[in-house]
Formats: C-alpha cells, sequence, structure tokens
C-alpha cells in the first residue's frame, strides 16, 4: 500500500499494478486513487474497464494498442477477470512489450503466484495484497475517524462496536457513518448509541445464537433466531451451523480424551509434519500425522498461513491457530489454542 501511495506522490508510475486479496474496501480506495492520480475524473476517452471472466484477451490488446487522446496516459482497468488463477498466456506475453503510455490496473480476490500473469505484474510493476486488517488496525483505523469528528468512545464500547460490525471495512464505515450522524452534537459515543443504531452482521448472529444455543441460553438464543429469520437467512442454514458446531464440540471431546492430559490441554496435540510441497513463500501443501491408538492418520492442508490452518479429513473439518510453524521435513509443530 506505502508503494502505490509512494508511486502517487511522485508522480512515478508503474506499467502494470495488481490489487488483490480479501479486503474489497481497501481495493476499491486504492483503485481510484491510482484511477485519479493517473487521470483526470473527466477523461473518460483514455480511461476504459473490463469486469468478470468473460473479458477478451484480444479486445484488451488492442484498446492498449490504441495511443491516447490528447494525454499521456491510457489506463486500463480489468477487474476480476480471472486471469490470475487461470491461463492467460496471449495477455503475459504483451506485458513483456507494454507501450509507454499504457498503465494497466488489475483487482482481483484471489490470485495463484505460480501464475504467468501474476509473475508478469511483479516484473513490470506492482503486486500488493490487501488482506482483512486484524482488531488492533481497524480499531485504531475506526478512532482516527472518530477523532476528525471529535468524537470519543471508550476501550470496551469500540469492542462492542467492532463485533457487531465484523471485519469488513466497507460495513464497518457504513456503520460508523450512521453512528456519526446519530451522535451528531455530542462528543462521547456510548453502547446505547451503538445498539440503537448499528446493525450486526448476519455472521455474527448466527455465531451468537449457536453460543447462546451452547451454554444453554434459552431466551437470547430463540431472540436471535427470530432475527436471523426477519433477515431472511435459511432456516436449512442455521440448522446446518447448529449441526456442525456440535459435531465439533465432539470431536474435540473424543480427541482431548484421547491425547491430552490437562497439562496439555493449551497445547492440545503435538503433530508430525510431513513438508510435501512449496507454491510459494505463504502457501503450502502439507500432510500432519499424528498417532491415535498407536497408527498414524493424515490430514491435508488446505491453506497455510501465520494466523491460523484450516485441515481436514474426509466428513472433519477444524481450525487451529498456530504460534509458529517449522517447515523442514520431520520437525514437530505445536498446535496451540484450538479455535473451532
Amino acid at each position: 500500500m506505502k508503494s502505490i501511495l509512494e508511486d502517487i506522490k511522485t508522480q512515478n508510475f508503474k506499467q502494470a499494478y495488481l490489487l488483490y486479496g480479501e479486503e474489497a474496501y481497501l481495493k476499491h480506495q486504492y483503485k481510484n486513487k491510482l484511477k485519479n492520480a493517473l487521470l483526470p475524473e473527466d477523461d473518460t476517452m483514455n480511461f476504459s474497464r473490463f469486469e468478470g471472466k468473460g473479458t477478451e484477451i484480444p479486445k484488451v490488446i488492442d484498446l492498449a494498442e490504441t495511443m491516447p487522446f490528447f494525454a499521456d496516459r491510457r489506463v486500463i482497468l480489468l477487474e476480476n477477470t480471472g486471469f490470475f488463477k487461470n491461463k492467460a498466456d496471449a495477455l503475459a506475453d504483451y506485458m513483456g512489450s507494454l507501450p509507454d503510455y499504457l498503465v494497466l490496473i488489475f483487482v482481483e480476490e484471489e490470485v495463484d503466484k505460480r501464475n504467468r500473469m501474476y509473475k508478469a505484474v511483479q516484473k513490470q510493476g506492482r503486486a500488493v495484497e490487501f488482506a482483512r486488517q486484524d482488531e488492533k488496525t481497524l480499531m485504531t483505523w475506526v478512532l482516527g475517524m472518530m477523532k476528525k469528528e471529535g468524537k470519543k468512545i471508550t476501550r470496551q464500547d469500540m469492542e462492542d462496536f467492532l463485533e457487531k460490525t465484523g471485519t469488513d471495512m466497507g460495513n464497518i464505515s457504513q456503520e460508523l457513518e450512521k453512528l456519526l450522524s446519530y451522535t451528531m452534537g455530542r462528543d462521547v459515543i456510548t453502547r446505547a448509541d451503538i445498539e440503537a443504531v448499528c446493525t450486526t452482521q448476519i455472521t455474527n448472529r448466527i455465531f451468537e445464537m449457536i453460543r447462546a444455543v451452547t451454554e444453554k441460553k434459552q431466551r437470547k438464543a430463540l431472540d436471535l433466531y427470530q432475527d436471523l429469520l426477519a433477515l431472511k437467512e435459511p432456516p436449512m442454514r442455521i440448522l446446518f451451523l447448529l449441526a456442525r458446531q456440535f459435531n465439533l464440540l465432539l470431536q474435540v471431546k473424543e480427541l482431548l480424551a484421547e491425547h491430552c492430559d490437562q497439562a496439555t490441554h493449551k497445547t492440545f496435540v503435538s503433530y508430525m509434519i510431513l513438508f510435501a510441497h512449496i507454491y510459494s513463500k505463504d502457501l503450502y501443501f502439507i500432510i500432519f500425522l499424528y498417532k491415535k491408538n498407536g497408527c498414524r492418520r493424515s490430514f491435508c492442508v488446505d491453506v497455510y498461513t501465520t494466523k491460523g490452518i484450516r485441515f481436514h479429513e474426509p466428513n472433519r473439518i477444524r481450525f487451529v491457530r498456530i504460534n509458529e510453524v517449522l517447515l523442514e521435513q520431520n520437525q514437530d509443530i505445536r498446535i496451540q489454542d484450538h479455535v473451532l
């Protein structure tokens, strides 16, 4: 992100930018920052946009070869084309000989870092990931916007606000705008204000309801269930998540009984790691092995990150959070803080 801001500040632009990741709000913000810095807002002659997996590469290249009209640059924006997950060899080849006047901006949710297009953008420009922000970062961001409006809030009320809104920055921005309007004329935002105008995300409501059920809080569970129905959440999805939660609780109970005593409850269980194949610096396929009744059982990892690992075996899915992973063959990995 800083690299894009530096390019805008110095007006020294690359010929290709790839903005990718789960945080749609940040991608939208930086996409617009780049577009507005590269061309005047009213210049529609030298700006073109393609969207979707049906984008035809020959048309993109033909347009890219068209000289800008009374301007220094031609900007082409390509969104969610799938070029970074599927083959786009013709465009990857073209990336090596881009005209001096051309700037390509790609916006994608997912990319494969082994893909030719990803490597081509890295060579010709910048590939910037916009990942979900952690709670600390979100809190700092929201507090900064509140401070600009002369508002104050306690830490506990801020945590309650983020619990309601979730981690999506676009949703947080909308809910904060409502909150600031509601508290106009007052300096302090309270929990009562948050409850009055902020909408709880459906995902959060579902898991709140599941938590209430597992904690045997009948009235709260029923109230949340009615809220979900009012929000048109399908009853079968709610039932599926409830069944899944109890299935996970049962699995944890079984594993704790088989593998863990009180002293090892926090570490949960040690696994042997077999390093299978590296795709990139932060994406791995790994097989975890652990002993059960003297026999080894395996799990195939889908995604590895520094925050957690999602791994599965037939009919079972679990999430674990890790402190450190030793990515060396036959090294032990200690799993901490089991997360459902």
